[in-house]
Formats: C-alpha cells, structure tokens, sequence
C-alpha cells in the first residue's frame, strides 16, 4: 500500500501542538466571556435595554448548541486542521461584525454566527488533543489547554475592559477578531495534517449514525455525566457577581480581585490535576473534585459563616470546579474511536451548552429579588447544585471502568505497531 506522504511529512512537538490548540481556545473562550462585562457599555452605546444583555449571551450558547448537534453529521468527514481553520475564520469574522452592530439584531446576529463557528471549534480542538496525544500524557496536555480558560478570564476580560475604555466598546471585538485572524493563520501553517480518522476505519465510521452514536452506552453514560456537570455548575455561577455584592455586601470596586485571584487557582489547578488524572485515574479525581465543590457550594450558597473570607470561598470554588473537569474530559476524550472522535466531541459541546443554558434558566426561575435588594432562593440553588453533582461520581466510574476493559482488550489483540497518523517528537511533551 502506499505511504502517507500528506499525513505524515510534518513531524511536530507535543508541546508546540498544546501551545496552539490552547492559543485557539483562548480566542475562542475570550470571545464568549468578554461580552457580558462588555454589555453595559455596549448597552449605552447602541441604546439596548440592559434587560437585553443577558439575551446576547444565551444567542451565542444556543448557536453553539445547534452548531455542535449539526456538526456531529459531518465534522469527521474532514481533515481537522483544514476544519479548524474554516470555524476560527467564521469566528473572526462574527467577532470584527460584533464591533460593527448598529443596534440589538445586528448585535444577535453577529453573536448568533460567533457562536454557529465557536462551538464546533472547541469540539475540534479537543479532538486534535485526543489524536495526537497519547492517552498516558494526555490529562496534562487537556489540563494545559482548558487552562486558556483561566488565562481568557485573569488576563482577557481585565484587557478587554480596559481597551474597552481607551477606545470604547467596539474595540476589543475588533482586537479579539485580529488576534482570531493570528492563531488561525498559526493553526494552518504550524498543526500538521490531522487525518488519521480517515481512510478505511474513517470510511466505515461514517456509515455510523448520529442517532446510532447517541444509542451507544459509552456515549450517553458521557453525554449524562456532561449535562449534571453543567448544570451544577451553571445554576450557580451566572448569579455569583449578584450575589457577592447584593447578598454579602462585597464591594463592585474589588470585584476583579476575586475574579483575578480565582482565575490564578484555577489555571494552577488546571496544570496540576493534569498529571494526577493521568496517575491515579478520573474518577478517583472526578470524585474528590465534586467532593470539594459540594463543600464550597454549601459553605458559600446554603449556610456562609461570615467569618469566611470571600476571596477564599471563591478561590476553593474555583479550585473544585479546575479538578472535576479536568477528570471529566480526559476520561471523555477516551470513550470515543477515533473515526468518530469529533462527532462525539461535536455533541458532547452541544450538550454541554444545552446543559449550561438550562442550569442558567433554572436559576432564574428559582431566585427572586427581595425587597431588600438581596436575592432571595440561593440556599435552593445551592441545594439543586449539589444535587446535580451527586451523580457524577458513578457515571464516572462506570464509564472509567468500561473504557479501561476495551482499552486492555485492544491491547492484547492489536500489535504495539501502529503509532500516531501524525508523528510528534519524542523527546518533546506539553511541559517539558
């Protein structure tokens, strides 16, 4: 048979694969959480209601959420470098005409499309981190590339927000779409062909069925622990900032303290739960991860002792959530073959949007504003939180055991021969 020239004539790093992808999220993850501190501003500027505000947030999660069901049906038929390349181009383009917006539907629009490109960028790059990462390794290079996160979050909302100040609002979405413009064009040029999930095995892998992928075990038991997850999580955290300050009195001038300071706990969380998940395995992490996050969501929204300090009560809170989806998404990016990994991904973002959008509207429904100007129901939202969580750990260990039999009875029946579609250099890995 002939070799595979185009798949395999690029030898790369790990650790210049991980740089890029995590560069990729940054862009990616800065573009959603830039636009609700930005909403006030551009709320003034464009004479939208502020009401309104939070309507131009949901638009990007459910575009990402419809996008995401939609791309399970095709993603895997593509090169993904060549695919991520097209979706962050779509992104920077939906961001510079979010700078451009003359009043509240031009804004949704441009947000709708962010979001039709957003969602199945982040299910790609999680699969390029799955193909070429071997599964030993592959907990710190998810670690490192969720830490981008942490990263939009310390560094970017603060930049955007001062930008947003030097030269207005439309400023930041134009400095977001160039920088888009930088890691797509770094994306094309320095990821090597990833096609591995083609040819033969990809070829059969598309007669698999969205509806015959989401009839798979494996696949709901993942797409499950996903939505419990993100609902949990989201319940909570859209009404953190309200909280804190109409509730427990924090002052708004030091609220990018806390927001700072938690962003540093989670990005070193992030890099160290990596290797721990790789050790010791994702439900062992998984399940001391939801452990801390019942203690935290208690302690901070059903019973706070007002000796606590609140920096600290974030900080653990953000700590919590670092661990447990560190141990969720490297025990997810192994459930799936790889022909159909994006697929997988491509739903699984879907439904994590779709799982956020509902803790989101839950909390509305549940939380009332009291005539004290506190808001009234936290204890309960805390409670449907902690609830939600309850059902990770045996998912996770269900699913952890289920992947470990298949992975041990492919390695007894497949010769250690068979490497990687696209090389990586041995001597290099994610962190040196």
């Amino acid at each position: 048979m002939p070799a595979e020239p185009a798949v395999a004539s690029r030898t790369v790093s790990e650790r210049a694969v991980v740089l890029l992808i995590g560069a990729v999220q940054f862009v990616n993850v800065l573009d959603f959480v830039m636009v609700m501190p930005l909403g006030p501003d551009f709320a003034k500027g464009l004479g939208i209601a502020s009401s309104h505000i939070g309507t131009i947030g949901g638009s990007y999660t459910a575009a990402a959420s419809v996008a995401g069901l939609a791309g399970g049906y095709f993603l895997d038929r593509y090169d993904r470098r060549k695919a991520l390349a097209v979706c962050m181009l779509g992104l920077v383009v939906a961001t510079a005409a979010g700078g451009l917006a003359t009043g509240l539907s031009t804004l949704l629009l441009a947000r709708v499309v962010a979001g039709i490109f957003g969602g199945p960028a982040t299910a790609l790059s999680l699969s390029i981190i799955a193909d070429l990462i071997p599964v030993e390794r592959r907990g710190r290079a998810l670690g490192a590339v969720m830490a981008s996160f942490s990263v939009a979050s310390v560094l970017g909302v603060p930049m955007a927000l001062k930008v947003a100040e030097v030269g207005g609002w439309r400023l930041p979405f134009f400095v977001v779409a160039a920088l888009g413009f930088l890691v797509a064009a770094a994306a094309v040029f320095l990821l090597p062909p990833v096609r591995g999930h083609l040819g033969a095995a990809g070829s059969a892998a598309q007669a698999v069925s969205v509806r015959e992928l989401l009839g798979r075990t494996d696949m709901q038991l993942c797409y499950l622990m996903t939505a419990l997850l993100m609902m949990s999580g989201f319940v909570i955290i859209p009404n953190i900032s309200a909280y804190l300050q109409q509730n427990l009195g924090y002052p708004r001038d030091q609220l990018w303290l806390i927001y700072f300071a938690g962003g540093i706990v989670s990005f070193i969380t992030l890099r160290l739960t990596g290797p721990l998940v790789d050790r010791y395995g994702s439900f062992r992490l998984g399940t001391l991860g939801v452990v801390l996050a019942a203690v935290f969501t208690f302690v901070g929204f059903v019973s706070y002792p007002a000796w606590l300090p609140i920096p600290v009560l974030f900080m653990g809170f953000m700590l919590a959530m670092g661990v447990r989806n560190v141990a969720y998404n490297t025990l997810t990016s192994r459930v799936p073959d790889n022909p159909v990994r994006a697929r997988f991904m491509s739903l699984q973002s879907a439904t994590q949007h779709m799982a956020a959008a509902v803790g989101a509207f839950l909390s509305s429904k549940l939380l009332v504003d009291l005539p004290d100007g506190t808001l009234g129901g936290i204890a309960l939202i805390g409670w449907v939180s902690i609830g939600l969580s309850v059902g990770v750990p045996p998912v996770l260990w269900v699913v952890e055991k289920r992947v470990r039999a298949r992975e041990q009875a492919r390695a007894l029946a497949v010769p250690p021969a068979q490497g990687l579609a696209v090389p990586l250099a041995p001597e290099a890995n994610p962190h040196g």
